[in-house]
């Protein structure tokens, strides 16, 4: 079974993406004065009482209006509502009682899910300091809880009238062994697209406005081939076109889905090729370290004949030469074409970013190299590998041991690199070298 779920709801600019973050003890959800910044659903953990249980972040709903993007927003709001064991109504004490507030209650009302209501910015302390909430008793949603998103005051009731809707069943839960998946890529490349496709409802918003996605977007996905964590992030754009403070908080989340992602899916437009901002973020997935796929999206809106896919594969790890590892897939994600290989790839790949060596097979392999190709000399000196060890995983880090670490050339680390990767595979990951000498303490 799943872990509880608490929905929090409310209209535009009351403090939930704060009072998410306060929960959850840590800035998953990005937190501006600005109404609209958070768009999609955003997912969380956090524990209380010893019990672990999920919450969701949404946008802020408005029931009357003419805005698509709005629309979208309380389109996903109400799926978080109709997911939810319960849900959080956040209404601001320093505006009052609004008629947006109500027309929100009224919602949740007629959805017949267990609401809890809370007063949020009631920034001071003790006893019947914060009469203002007592209005909110006009809700007809019981006993409004007074709380400070910014200062915590209140929270630990807030979660004490959640719990009370929460089944004991609710934690019978297996280890979740997951496999976590970045969609990384400039604005535009059909991320959104793909997680949709994935999920096979409107998990995210889906826009041909760059930058609709703002924050790192988790959805949990199991079929046959198993379970898998899809990280949808915003698209990253130059350095020199992110102005928007918010749009610098939404490449900040992608670089950290990056960072705790087991593997990416590095997403191409199809109808573009590669270009100079997809080579940067495919350098961050290889400098992380990650496990990682070449997706080609939009190839049904590419002119084609039987060797335009041929040709585009060279191109693409032509571009990306540090990659040549990687695999290329062509998807449409509009059209679901070759989506369903993503699964069995998506594992292979993380298999060979946890690959484990032994030394023996190792060092078969290095004497093999170094009798074909002799180790690189200067000025008569010639570098000597005395052997070498494998020392980790995510991705595979080899460790050798040399007699002078300043003639292990580049080139020659390549030629060892290839030699290792044709033995034993190692598709879809970088590898890491470390060279040590005669001498060195670590």
């Amino acid at each position: 079974m799943a872990k509880p779920l608490i929905a929090i709801v409310g209209r535009p600019n009351v403090g939930k993406s704060l009072l998410f973050n306060k929960l959850t003890g840590r800035r998953v959800s990005i937190v501006e004065d600005t109404p609209g910044v958070t768009r999609d659903r955003i997912y969380g953990s956090s524990e209380w009482r010893g019990k672990e249980f999920d919450l969701v972040d949404t946008g802020g709903i408005e029931m009357s209006t003419d805005s698509q993007m709005l629309r979208f927003m309380r389109e996903q709001a109400t799926i978080a509502i109709d997911t939810a064991d319960v849900v959080v109504l956040v209404v601001d004490s320093r505006t009052g009682l609004t008629a947006a507030d109500q027309d929100v209650a009224n919602m949740l009302q007629r959805s017949k899910k267990p609401v809890v209501l809370a007063v949020n910015k009631c920034d001071r302390t003790g006893v019947g300091v914060n009469p203002e909430i007592y209005e909110f008793y006009n809700l007809g949603l019981g006993d409004p809880i007074a709380v400070s998103a910014l200062h915590g005051i209140g929270t630990d009731d807030l979660l004490d009238a959640c719990f009370e809707y929460f089944p004991e069943s609710a934690w019978d839960n297996d280890d979740d062994d997951a496999i976590n998946v970045a969609l990384i890529g400039r604005p535009n490349v059909g991320k959104s697209s793909l997680t949709n496709r994935i999920l096979g409802f409107e998990r995210v918003i889906v826009s041909d406005i760059p930058g609709t996605t703002r924050d790192a977007i988790d959805s949990r996905f199991e079929n046959e081939y198993g379970k898998y964590v899809f990280v949808d992030t915003a698209g990253i754009r130059k350095k020199s076109k992110v102005d928007d403070r918010v749009e610098k908080f939404s490449v900040l989340r992608s670089t950290m889905a990056i960072e705790r992602a087991n593997v990416c899916l590095i997403m191409i437009d199809g109808t573009e090729g590669v270009t100079e901002q997809d080579t940067k973020v495919a350098g961050m997935a290889h400098e992380a370290g990650k496990a990682s796929i070449i997706v080609v999206n939009k190839w049904d809106a590419v002119d084609k004949d039987d060797k335009t896919m041929d040709k585009m594969r060279a191109k693409v790890l032509d571009d990306l030469g540090f990659m040549s590892y990687a695999p290329v897939l062509f998807i449409s994600a509009l059209t679901g074409q070759r989506v369903d290989r993503l699964y069995e790839l998506i594992n292979y790949v993380y298999g060979q970013n946890c690959t484990r060596i032994t030394t023996g097979m190792l060092n078969s392999v290095l004497e093999d190299a170094t009798n074909r190709v002799q180790p690189p000399s200067d000025k008569g000196r010639r570098l000597k590998i005395y052997y070498m060890t494998q020392t980790g995983i995510n991705p595979p880090h080899f460790v050798f041991f040399v007699n002078d670490a300043r003639l292990f050339h580049f080139s020659y680390q390549r030629y060892l690199e290839n030699q290792i990767r044709r033995t034993f595979g190692l598709e879809g990951t970088p590898v890491r070298f470390t060279i040590r000498q005669k001498g060195d303490k670590e």
